[in-house]
C-alpha cells in the first residue's frame, strides 16, 4: 500500500492528517519561522535556512521575508532566483522553477486541489498536481498559478493574472484567466537592448 506521501507526490487522492507529512510540515514550519525572523543584517543565515528548507535552491536564490511552504522540500529552485516579499509556495505537489526566474510581490504557486464533489472534499480527501515554471520567467505582483500548470521559458505573467492552464515559450500572458497576449518580438529585445545601451552611456558619463 502507498504512502500518504507516496500518493501525495503522485497526483492522487490522499488525506494530509498523516504522521509522516505532519513531521514534515512542522519542519517546513519551524525553517520558515525562522527565517521570517532574520533581518537584513543576517544574509549568510537567510541562505542557510533556504538551502535546508528546500529540495534544491541554486546559486544566486533570495527571497524576501516574510514567506510560507507547506514543505519546501518538494521545491526545486534554478540559479539567480528572486521572490519579492509574501511569496507562497503550496507544494504539496513538486514544484520546479528554472534559472532567473523573478517574482512580484505576493505570488502564489499553488499546486493544491479539493474534490468538486463535496461529500468527497469533506472526507478531507485532497491532490496535489506540479506546477513547473521554465527559465527566464518574471511574474508581477499577486500573480497566482494553479496546479498541473506549466509556465514556457521567456515569458511575462502580467500582474494579478490567474495562471489555469499552460503557457507556451517567449510570450507576455495576463488576466483571469491567464492568456496569452503576444509573442515576445524583436523589437523588444531592440527596444530594451537601446534602454541598456542609454543606461550604460550615463554611467560613462559620470
Amino acid at each position: 500500500m502507498k504512502s500518504q506521501k507516496e500518493r501525495m507526490l503522485a497526483g492522487e487522492l490522499y488525506v494530509a492528517d498523516d504522521p509522516e507529512l505532519g513531521r514534515e510540515n512542522h519542519r517546513a514550519k519551524r525553517l520558515v519561522r525562522e527565517f521570517n525572523q532574520t533581518t537584513e543584517a543576517q544574509p549568510e543565515e537567510r541562505q542557510r535556512l533556504l538551502t535546508a528548507m528546500f529540495n534544491k535552491i541554486g546559486d544566486g536564490g533570495y527571497i524576501e521575508p516574510p514567506f510560507h511552504t507547506d514543505y519546501g522540500s518538494n521545491t526545486t529552485i534554478g540559479k539567480h532566483f528572486y521572490a519579492n516579499y509574501d511569496a507562497i509556495f503550496v507544494d504539496v505537489g513538486r514544484i520546479t522553477i528554472g534559472d532567473n526566474v523573478f517574482m512580484g510581490p505576493r505570488v502564489g504557486l499553488y499546486t493544491a486541489g479539493h474534490p468538486i464533489d463535496a461529500a468527497i472534499r469533506a472526507e478531507q480527501l485532497e491532490y496535489g498536481w506540479p506546477i513547473t515554471i521554465g527559465h527566464d520567467v518574471w511574474f508581477g505582483g499577486n500573480v497566482v498559478v494553479n496546479p498541473g500548470v506549466t509556465i514556457g521559458s521567456n515569458v511575462v505573467i502580467g500582474s494579478g493574472s490567474v495562471v489555469t492552464h499552460d503557457i507556451p515559450d517567449n510570450v507576455v500572458a495576463v488576466g483571469n484567466p491567464c492568456h496569452v497576449l503576444r509573442e515576445i518580438s524583436t523589437a523588444d529585445h531592440e527596444y530594451w537592448a537601446r534602454q541598456r545601451a542609454a543606461y550604460f552611456a550615463d554611467r560613462d558619463d559620470d
